[in-house]
Protein backbone atom coordinates (compact mmCIF):
# COMPACT_ATOMS: atom_id res chain seq x y z
CA UNK A 1 0.00 0.00 0.00
CA UNK A 2 0.91 3.36 -1.02
CA UNK A 3 -0.24 7.04 -0.31
CA UNK A 4 1.10 8.59 -3.67
CA UNK A 5 3.42 10.68 -2.24
CA UNK A 6 6.27 10.81 -4.60
CA UNK A 7 10.32 10.09 -2.41
CA UNK A 8 12.39 10.34 -5.27
CA UNK A 9 12.66 10.30 -9.32
CA UNK A 10 14.89 7.62 -10.98
CA UNK A 11 15.70 6.31 -14.29
CA UNK A 12 14.31 2.92 -15.32
CA UNK A 13 15.63 0.91 -18.27
CA UNK A 14 13.34 -1.72 -19.08
CA UNK A 15 13.79 -5.07 -20.66
CA UNK A 16 11.55 -8.50 -21.18
CA UNK A 17 10.05 -8.99 -17.86
CA UNK A 18 12.64 -6.87 -15.63
CA UNK A 19 13.14 -3.37 -14.70
CA UNK A 20 16.75 -1.63 -13.34
CA UNK A 21 16.05 1.66 -11.74
CA UNK A 22 18.91 4.03 -10.91
CA UNK A 23 18.32 6.05 -8.11
CA UNK A 24 21.33 7.35 -5.84
CA UNK A 25 19.15 9.24 -3.97
CA UNK A 26 15.92 6.70 -3.17
CA UNK A 27 19.17 4.42 -1.74
CA UNK A 28 20.27 6.91 0.48
CA UNK A 29 16.99 7.97 2.10
CA UNK A 30 14.99 5.09 1.88
CA UNK A 31 17.63 1.94 2.06
CA UNK A 32 15.84 -0.45 0.34
CA UNK A 33 16.02 -4.12 1.06
CA UNK A 34 15.37 -6.77 -1.27
CA UNK A 35 11.97 -8.25 -1.17
CA UNK A 36 10.67 -4.81 -0.16
CA UNK A 37 7.73 -3.14 -2.22
CA UNK A 38 8.36 -0.10 -4.48
CA UNK A 39 5.49 1.76 -6.60
CA UNK A 40 7.41 2.52 -9.63
CA UNK A 41 5.72 5.24 -11.69
CA UNK A 42 2.61 3.50 -10.00
CA UNK A 43 3.33 0.46 -10.06
CA UNK A 44 3.98 -1.60 -7.22
CA UNK A 45 7.06 -4.00 -7.77
CA UNK A 46 9.11 -6.10 -5.83
CA UNK A 47 12.63 -5.53 -5.32
CA UNK A 48 14.12 -8.43 -6.94
CA UNK A 49 17.48 -7.57 -6.52
CA UNK A 50 19.97 -4.38 -5.41
CA UNK A 51 22.83 -2.92 -6.72
CA UNK A 52 25.23 -0.05 -5.68
CA UNK A 53 23.47 2.51 -8.40
CA UNK A 54 19.82 0.95 -7.30
CA UNK A 55 17.61 -2.67 -8.24
CA UNK A 56 16.17 -4.71 -10.32
CA UNK A 57 12.71 -5.86 -10.44
CA UNK A 58 11.03 -8.25 -12.13
CA UNK A 59 7.52 -7.65 -13.93
CA UNK A 60 5.17 -9.73 -15.53
CA UNK A 61 3.58 -10.00 -19.16
CA UNK A 62 0.23 -8.89 -17.68
CA UNK A 63 1.69 -5.72 -15.60
CA UNK A 64 3.62 -5.16 -19.30
CA UNK A 65 0.42 -4.67 -21.11
CA UNK A 66 -1.39 -2.58 -18.76
CA UNK A 67 0.78 0.19 -17.75
CA UNK A 68 4.05 2.62 -19.67
CA UNK A 69 6.39 0.15 -18.95
CA UNK A 70 4.92 -1.98 -22.20
CA UNK A 71 5.65 1.02 -24.56
CA UNK A 72 8.94 1.00 -26.73
CA UNK A 73 8.76 4.80 -25.45
CA UNK A 74 9.21 3.92 -21.97
CA UNK A 75 12.83 1.75 -22.42
CA UNK A 76 14.62 3.83 -20.42
CA UNK A 77 12.92 6.43 -18.87
CA UNK A 78 12.33 8.96 -15.58
CA UNK A 79 10.08 7.27 -13.04
CA UNK A 80 8.72 8.47 -9.94
CA UNK A 81 9.62 5.98 -6.65
CA UNK A 82 7.45 5.34 -3.35
CA UNK A 83 8.34 2.91 -1.01
CA UNK A 84 5.74 0.82 0.72
CA UNK A 85 3.53 2.76 3.25
CA UNK A 86 4.44 2.11 6.98
CA UNK A 87 1.54 1.26 9.91
CA UNK A 88 2.85 4.41 11.31
CA UNK A 89 3.31 7.10 8.61
CA UNK A 90 1.38 9.67 7.81
CA UNK A 91 -1.39 9.15 5.13
CA UNK A 92 -0.30 12.50 3.49
CA UNK A 93 -1.85 11.49 -0.33
CA UNK A 94 -4.55 9.09 -0.63
CA UNK A 95 -4.63 5.29 -0.32
CA UNK A 96 -2.86 3.82 -3.28
CA UNK A 97 -2.40 -0.19 -3.99
CA UNK A 98 0.25 0.07 -7.22
CA UNK A 99 -1.95 -1.60 -8.98
CA UNK A 100 -2.89 0.46 -11.76
CA UNK A 101 -6.12 0.20 -14.14
CA UNK A 102 -5.18 1.75 -17.28
CA UNK A 103 -3.15 4.24 -19.17
CA UNK A 104 -4.55 8.03 -19.65
CA UNK A 105 -3.23 10.33 -22.51
CA UNK A 106 -1.95 13.71 -21.50
CA UNK A 107 -4.42 16.42 -23.76
CA UNK A 108 -3.49 19.82 -22.00
CA UNK A 109 -0.80 20.74 -19.48
CA UNK A 110 -0.96 24.75 -18.75
CA UNK A 111 1.38 26.91 -16.79
CA UNK A 112 -0.58 28.98 -13.86
CA UNK A 113 0.44 31.89 -11.63
CA UNK A 114 1.67 29.61 -8.88
CA UNK A 115 0.68 25.91 -10.24
CA UNK A 116 0.18 23.97 -13.55
CA UNK A 117 -3.03 22.08 -14.37
CA UNK A 118 -2.87 18.95 -16.52
CA UNK A 119 -6.02 17.37 -18.34
CA UNK A 120 -6.16 13.79 -18.26
CA UNK A 121 -7.86 11.34 -20.57
CA UNK A 122 -8.71 7.83 -19.81
CA UNK A 123 -8.29 5.22 -22.68
CA UNK A 124 -10.73 3.22 -21.43
CA UNK A 125 -13.58 5.52 -20.03
CA UNK A 126 -15.47 2.90 -18.48
CA UNK A 127 -13.42 3.87 -15.62
CA UNK A 128 -14.52 7.77 -15.42
CA UNK A 129 -16.90 6.11 -13.59
CA UNK A 130 -14.66 6.57 -10.61
CA UNK A 131 -13.93 10.11 -10.92
CA UNK A 132 -15.74 12.59 -8.90
CA UNK A 133 -14.94 16.45 -8.25
CA UNK A 134 -12.62 16.83 -5.61
CA UNK A 135 -11.99 12.92 -5.58
CA UNK A 136 -8.20 11.41 -5.76
CA UNK A 137 -6.41 9.89 -8.58
CA UNK A 138 -2.95 8.54 -8.56
CA UNK A 139 -1.41 9.64 -12.16
CA UNK A 140 2.26 8.02 -12.54
CA UNK A 141 2.28 7.43 -8.73
CA UNK A 142 1.17 10.62 -8.05
CA UNK A 143 -1.59 11.51 -5.73
CA UNK A 144 -3.91 14.22 -6.79
CA UNK A 145 -6.99 16.40 -6.63
CA UNK A 146 -9.39 16.02 -9.25
CA UNK A 147 -10.26 19.70 -9.87
CA UNK A 148 -12.90 19.13 -12.56
CA UNK A 149 -14.59 16.04 -14.58
CA UNK A 150 -16.57 15.19 -17.37
CA UNK A 151 -19.86 14.00 -16.86
CA UNK A 152 -19.09 10.64 -17.46
CA UNK A 153 -15.46 11.47 -15.73
CA UNK A 154 -13.14 9.95 -18.36
CA UNK A 155 -11.62 13.25 -19.07
CA UNK A 156 -10.32 15.31 -16.08
CA UNK A 157 -7.91 18.12 -15.01
CA UNK A 158 -5.75 17.94 -11.86
CA UNK A 159 -3.63 21.55 -10.13
CA UNK A 160 -0.42 20.47 -9.87
CA UNK A 161 1.43 22.80 -6.77
CA UNK A 162 5.25 23.44 -7.27
CA UNK A 163 6.22 21.17 -5.12
CA UNK A 164 4.52 18.33 -6.54
CA UNK A 165 6.07 19.49 -10.31
CA UNK A 166 9.62 19.69 -9.07
CA UNK A 167 10.06 16.68 -7.58
CA UNK A 168 8.16 14.51 -9.75
CA UNK A 169 8.37 13.58 -14.01
CA UNK A 170 5.15 15.60 -14.32
CA UNK A 171 7.84 18.55 -15.16
CA UNK A 172 8.74 15.90 -17.99
CA UNK A 173 5.69 15.06 -19.00
CA UNK A 174 4.05 16.47 -22.67
CA UNK A 175 0.42 16.59 -24.53
CA UNK A 176 0.48 12.76 -25.86
CA UNK A 177 2.20 11.15 -23.41
CA UNK A 178 1.11 7.86 -21.61
CA UNK A 179 0.71 8.07 -17.68
CA UNK A 180 -0.35 5.16 -15.47
CA UNK A 181 -3.79 5.65 -13.54
CA UNK A 182 -5.37 4.33 -10.72
CA UNK A 183 -8.44 5.25 -9.65
CA UNK A 184 -9.93 5.78 -5.56
CA UNK A 185 -9.52 2.27 -4.01
CA UNK A 186 -12.59 3.46 -1.84
CA UNK A 187 -14.34 3.85 -4.58
CA UNK A 188 -13.70 0.76 -5.85
CA UNK A 189 -14.77 -1.27 -3.11
CA UNK A 190 -17.84 1.11 -2.70
CA UNK A 191 -19.17 -0.45 -6.05
CA UNK A 192 -18.20 -4.20 -5.42
CA UNK A 193 -20.38 -3.89 -1.66
CA UNK A 194 -23.18 -2.05 -3.22
CA UNK A 195 -23.78 -5.11 -5.56
CA UNK A 196 -23.25 -2.49 -8.41
CA UNK A 197 -21.91 -3.74 -11.93
CA UNK A 198 -19.21 -2.14 -13.75
CA UNK A 199 -20.01 -1.36 -17.23
CA UNK A 200 -17.98 -3.33 -19.80
CA UNK A 201 -14.92 -2.24 -21.07
CA UNK A 202 -15.13 -0.50 -24.25
CA UNK A 203 -11.62 -0.48 -24.96
CA UNK A 204 -9.93 -2.72 -27.21
CA UNK A 205 -10.30 -6.52 -27.14
CA UNK A 206 -7.19 -8.13 -25.10
CA UNK A 207 -4.77 -9.63 -27.03
CA UNK A 208 -2.94 -12.95 -25.49
CA UNK A 209 0.06 -11.93 -23.64
CA UNK A 210 3.50 -13.77 -24.48
CA UNK A 211 6.73 -13.73 -25.00
CA UNK A 212 6.13 -12.90 -29.15
CA UNK A 213 3.68 -10.13 -28.42
CA UNK A 214 6.28 -8.36 -26.01
CA UNK A 215 8.86 -8.91 -29.13
CA UNK A 216 6.09 -7.40 -31.61
CA UNK A 217 6.20 -4.29 -29.31
CA UNK A 218 9.93 -3.76 -29.63
CA UNK A 219 11.17 -5.69 -26.46
CA UNK A 220 14.10 -8.13 -26.36
CA UNK A 221 15.96 -10.12 -24.48
CA UNK A 222 19.45 -7.35 -24.61
CA UNK A 223 17.45 -4.23 -23.61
Amino acid sequence: MFTGLIQAMGQATIGLGGVAVQSPDFLATVHPQQGDSIAVDGVCLTVARLAPWGFHADVSPETMARCTMGRPTAARAMVNLEPALRLQDRLGGHLVSGHVDGLGEMVAIERQPRSWTVEIRWQDPGFGRYMVSKGSVAVDGISLTVARCSAGGERFSAAVIPVTWGETTLQHRQVGDLVNLEADLLAKYSERLLGLEPPQSTSREEQPISQAWLQEQGWSEGR
